[in-house]
């Protein structure tokens, strides 16, 4: 038996806060982690006996401690195409024609360095696991080059195998150029899962199967990925209802709506998560929850296309299990989760009222709606016996500084970035900086992809 790792003990939080069951919030707060595992939390005095033997005490005076957020919809490769000026203005069909050419010039190192780019991004904003949708695969990429640039980064990672395999020549939406055949779809969705999927408590690579979208594959694929995911015991992502166009082409193309389509082709369920469902009527609302399918709610996104306002209120009050995702960078365009949380804390507000949602509830969203929807029990929350995935706030920064309620005002007022984020016990970012790569580098290889997709 292997010896056991560095006992760290974060010590002397202003406040940390739990997000357990009974919303536990600690003043003075101290946690205690080894082998990746949370195995001590209390006041800093309760603990003391773990401070004292500890191999190393994080001081975490002036920072509220959570656990890490939760990413559940990205499309890593999409940061080497920020704020496209041709896209500045456009709904999801105008925008994805304008970007499909340009993805279509993608090599596997465009692949790895945009995933690098956009999980640093996150990673220095306090996020510890991010699923990511790649369904595109031009020039010989796989989606090796987008794990292998997970793991230089050290975050949890849930790898979702899209596709898209109905063209412009078939009624499809994306050039023929991107698309692929649906025997190879199904053959390499086998060979990911059999390679790289950990079902394992604590796993930090997970492999999911995710059509692309209702617009872009066929009713065929639909059923067959369905099928062989849950043959396999992985999860389903795809996007579903995202906008009014979305809606209408399900009408158009199906003579149903989004969630009918979905719950037809065996698309709801525990396993299953959809992005976006913008547009989810009341119907489709209660099927979600009657079947605890989940929603990945992408509010920034959601603006910048003109989608429109989810409806998560409803889905809340009725039972279906949300977390928030930041959308791929090409519509977003930030990677930031607690900006996310503030967005969609004001757009129910907006919808409904000032009594909407409240900073907590958006906090909630962001750390154990998400790892439920990802089917992680093992994370989300700050308590014994869990995951050490940990982020430390600084709240004495000017963005944040004068905050009366200091777990309100991750929401409220935002600090730019995490001062410390573990992931399993292992550092990722300390004070303020990327220690598992070169920033650097990373910034330097995004811009070098960047001139070269610009020609």
């Amino acid at each position: 038996m292997s010896a056991p790792s560095r006992l760290t003990v974060v010590a002397h939080a202003d406040v940390l806060a739990c997000i357990d069951d009974a919303g536990t919030e600690i003043r003075d707060g101290a946690i205690a982690f080894q082998d990746g595992v949370i195995v001590a939390l209390g006041t800093s005095a309760e603990i003391a006996d773990w401070i004292a033997r500890a191999d190393e005490v994080v001081e975490a005076r002036g920072c509220v401690v959570t656990p890490g957020l939760v990413n559940t919809h990205h499309h890593l490769y999409q940061s080497l195409t920020r704020a496209v000026p041709e896209c500045a203005s456009s709904s999801l069909f105008c925008w994805l024609k304008t970007l499909y050419p340009i993805w279509a010039r993608y090599t596997p190192q465009d692949i790895f360095t945009a995933t690098q780019l956009g999980l640093a991004e996150l990673a220095l904003s306090g996020c510890t696991m991010s699923s990511d949708h790649l369904y595109l695969f031009p020039n010989g990429s796989t989606l090796d080059d987008s794990i292998a640039a997970a793991q230089s980064i050290g975050l949890r990672f849930h790898a979702t195998r899209g596709a898209m395999s109905v063209g412009q020549s078939k009624g499809g939406l994306p050039p023929d150029s991107v698309v692929e055949e649906e025997d190879a779809i199904l053959a390499d969705c086998i060979r990911v899962i059999d390679q790289f999927h950990d079902a394992g408590e604590g796993a930090m690579l997970r492999v999911a199967v995710a059509p692309c979208s209702p617009f872009s594959v066929s009713r065929e694929l639909m059923r067959d990925a369905a099928l062989l995911a849950r043959d396999k015991g992985v999860m389903m992502h795809t996007h579903l209802a995202e906008d009014r166009d979305d809606v209408a082409y399900s009408l158009a193309q199906f003579g149903c709506r989004p969630g009918e389509y979905a719950q037809e082709l065996g698309w709801v369920g525990q396993d299953v998560w959809h992005a976006h469902c913008v547009q989810l009527d009341e119907a489709e609302i209660a099927l979600f929850a009657a079947t605890q399918t989940g929603v990945a709610h992408c509010p920034c996104s959601n603006c910048r296309l003109g989608s429109g306002i989810a409806p998560v209120k409803a889905m809340a009050q009725a039972g279906v299990p949300v977390g928030l995702g930041v959308d791929g960078s090409a519509s977003n365009d930030s990677g930031h989760l607690l900006l996310e949380a503030r967005q969609a804390m004001l757009l129910q507000r907006v919808q409904h009222g000032a009594e909407a949602m409240e900073p907590r509830m958006a906090l909630r969203l962001a750390t154990r709606g998400g790892a439920q929807i990802l089917g992680r029990s093992d994370c989300g929350s700050l308590e014994l016996g869990k995951r050490a995935d940990l982020v430390l706030w600084p709240m004495q920064t000017p963005a944040s500084a004068g905050s009366w309620d200091p777990v309100a005002a991750l929401v409220l007022a935002p600090p730019p970035a995490a001062r410390d984020v573990f992931v399993d016990g292992r550092p990722v970012v300390r004070g303020g900086l990327l220690v598992t790569a070169d920033a650097n580098a990373i910034v330097r290889d995004a811009n070098q992809a960047l001139q070269r997709l610009m020609q």
